[in-house]
């Protein structure tokens, strides 16, 4: 049982370390991120700069400027307020002036609902209010609905008035039941107001799910990913999960700073995460960040926030900053002191040094005395070893050769004796013409010259037994010599062997074996031009071949 709960522990710690880990990881991936926001921004300013390409560059009716100008206010929802509402402004007179009340009333309720994201409720209220909702199409019902939503949803986050609080979280509900009847109930839209409904009643379960759904078809760089990972850091602060808050925070404002926003709440909420866990310079650097966004962005109620927490974090900031310069001053001065004693220190060194210094230059004379001595030895040693190997080569090859030369005298005067007894027998028996004709015949010439080919192959590669193998690596690939079945040399290896033993002169080579100077200069030429390398070092490198060690 003890095993058992060991077990758990370790592998509970081990999960959080990696958890830790996995949030610490993000982090420093949000950094990187804020490094590069310029080049994101520079996509949203290329795309916003093709927009407004597109209304100096060519002749629109009203209505495909009042388009255009749509898309531009699409682009500065998030990134400009001030650019916003002028295009906002521009699209209200041309509804007004093509006198067209669907365009009217779009543009009234987007307005509102920008009015509504810089913490301008009631003006937004107002501007609603004045919209005739029975003539408001599907599109624009629920435009309008989504608009009261976002008012009465933001007054009820921020309100300091509990009554009032739940007053606006009563309209808000009501505009909610009013809208969900004209949304698919697939629709993104639908999901993001169920999930909130769950959230208000703390099922966390459903909550999670429909987030967890919204999330898999958000992609990451969106306005969509933003908002769905800030909506489950939501819910990880209603459980008391600080780790996984800040998880969502992180990539929530990843998302915003690759979508170029500037209107953005996660940098914010994670400063303060940060300033609490005692990470200052992080949370300073993240909300100076987040104040550099709410400023090009120009939204009063940014402003607000964030002028609530920038206070505490650059109070924590200052404190911390002074307390590291204290602690600087500090280290400096015991550094200081260290310096002074490093200095003596080098001092009373240099006086050794100084005494050492010409004993070390005697002894500089003497090292150089004994290392040329000692390369005179290794030269030495290195020849008399080269020496060595040559004598005992040749001494093996003069004992192996000693003993096969013997061996070959004792077969040469056996078969003189047989040969003599066979003449005796012969002349005996009065034979002249059979011994006439034994004696004319080639045939003992040739079983003898095979005889001598045979042990001469059978003696060299017993000294030398990777010969051919080592001659081929001379050769190209392609002119490899290749030895027919049951023959251990050929008359060009033999030549070669004779030149490896020493023998280079072509008329001793032909005598030992019994042909032409012409023919074993032709055979010399014929290998030579084979070699892989330098043909003129070709014999040289012949002679390199090793012998078989005892």
């Amino acid at each position: 049982m003890n095993k058992i709960l060991i077990l758990f522990k370790f592998l509970l710690g081990a999960s959080t370390l990696s958890a830790h880990s996995e949030v610490d990881s993000l982090v420093v991936l949000l950094e990187k991120t804020m490094e590069e926001a310029p080049v994101y921004e520079q996509k949203k300013i290329n795309r916003i700069a093709s927009l407004k390409n597109i209304l100096a560059e060519r002749q629109m009716s009203p209505e495909e400027t009042f388009f255009v100008h749509n898309q531009l206010i699409e682009e500065y929802l998030k990134y400009n307020f001030d650019s916003t509402l002028h295009y906002l402004n521009l699209n209200q007179k041309l509804a007004r002036e093509l006198g067209n009340p669907k365009l009217q009333n779009q543009s009234n309720i987007k307005m509102a609902f920008v009015l509504a994201s810089s913490g301008r409720y009631f003006e937004a209220v107002e501007k609603l209010e004045r919209i005739d909702k029975s003539t408001l199409a599907d599109k624009g019902l629920i435009d309008y609905y989504n608009a009261f939503i976002k008012v009465y949803n933001d007054l009820s986050f921020y309100t300091p008035s509990n009554q009032n609080r739940q007053k606006y979280t009563d309209i808000h509900n009501n505009y909610i039941d009013s809208l969900l009847p004209l949304l698919n109930p697939e629709s993104p839209q639908y999901l993001s107001m169920l999930e909130k409904q769950y959230r208000d009643q703390r099922n966390m379960i459903e909550c999670k799910k429909i987030n967890s759904r919204r999330l898999s078809n958000a992609q990451m760089g969106t306005i969509e990913y933003s908002l769905i990972t800030f909506e489950r850091a939501l819910l990880f602060e209603l459980e008391n999960n600080i780790r996984l808050k800040k998880k969502y925070l992180i990539l929530s404002a990843i998302s915003d700073i690759k979508a170029a926003v500037k209107d953005n709440a996660s940098l914010t909420d994670l400063a303060l995460i940060l300033n609490d866990e005692g990470d200052v310079f992080r949370a300073h650097r993240f909300i100076m960040f987040s104040f550099d966004d709410a400023s090009f962005y120009n939204s009063r109620l940014r402003f607000m926030v964030i002028s609530e927490i920038l206070p505490v974090i650059s109070n924590a900031y200052q404190i911390k900053t002074t307390r590291q310069q204290k602690t600087l001053r500090q280290l400096l001065t015991i550094i200081s002191v260290l310096l002074v004693i490093l200095l003596m220190a080098i001092f009373f060194i240099h006086r050794q040094l100084s005494s050492l210094k010409k004993a070390q230059g005697e002894l500089k004379k003497v090292n150089a005395k004994l290392k040329s001595l000692n390369q005179s030895l290794n030269e030495s040693n290195n020849q008399l070893n080269a020496a060595n190997d040559a004598l005992a080569e040749a001494n093996h090859v003069k004992e192996h050769y000693i003993g096969n030369f013997l061996t070959i005298c004792s077969n040469y005067i056996d078969k003189l004796d047989e040969m003599n007894k066979v003449v005796n027998k012969k002349i005996g028996a009065r034979q002249f013409e059979e011994l006439f004709r034994l004696t004319k015949s080639k045939k003992l010439i040739d079983s003898e010259v095979q005889e001598f080919y045979k042990n001469f192959d059978d003696t060299f590669l017993h000294i030398f037994p990777h010969f051919v193998e080592q001659l081929n690596a001379l050769l190209t690939p392609e002119e490899q010599i290749v030895l027919k079945d049951e023959e251990r040399l050929n008359t060009e290896l033999r030549i070669f062997a004779l030149i490896r033993l020493g023998i280079n002169d072509s008329s001793k080579i032909a005598k030992l074996l019994r042909y032409s100077v012409n023919t074993i200069y032709n055979y010399r030429v014929k290998i030579k031009n084979k070699a892989r390398t330098d043909r003129d070092n070709f014999e040289n490198s012949v002679m390199l071949i090793d012998v078989a060690k005892k």
